[in-house]
């Protein structure tokens, strides 16, 4: 991890909201952000800011999210989140997330990310994977 993986540290994803991150159940006119493709969107949006401030071999894994998704947004509003490290306690990870598509602010939360060795992390998944006969 280098120096600069400090709280304050910050970005704003853009996203636009297509089909693919829309609930379907209630109709075509009913076609709004899915609270899972928002979890999605953070967790890309925190893991893509982390990595700015990693070395090589290292990445990030979720491991806690805590979210309000506060407001409907309709198929083809942009949205921006913005992300920013509120707290650093050795591989730990905090971020606070904010949600916005230009009329209403859509969502509000933390999530939790632990910073691996990639190398390392394949080696146990395989592991696991050989004693679940995988």
């Amino acid at each position: 991890m280098k120096v600069s993986l400090a709280p304050g540290a910050t970005r704003t994803a853009r996203i636009t909201v297509d089909r693919g991150r829309t609930i379907d159940f209630m109709g075509e006119n009913a076609r709004v952000y899915a609270t899972p493709m928002l979890v999605l969107d953070i967790e890309v949006a925190c893991r893509d800011l982390l990595l700015e401030h990693l070395d090589p071999g290292e990445d990030s894994v979720g491991t806690r999210i805590e979210l309000d998704h506060m407001a409907a947004t309709l198929l083809g509003m942009p949205v921006e989140l913005k992300v920013t490290i509120a707290e650093v306690k050795g591989r730990a990870i905090t971020l606070d997330i904010e949600g916005h598509d230009g009329v209403d602010a859509i969502c509000r939360g933390r999530h939790h990310r632990f910073v691996v060795d990639v190398a390392q992390t394949a080696a146990r998944l395989a592991a696991k994977a050989k004693k679940a006969g995988l």
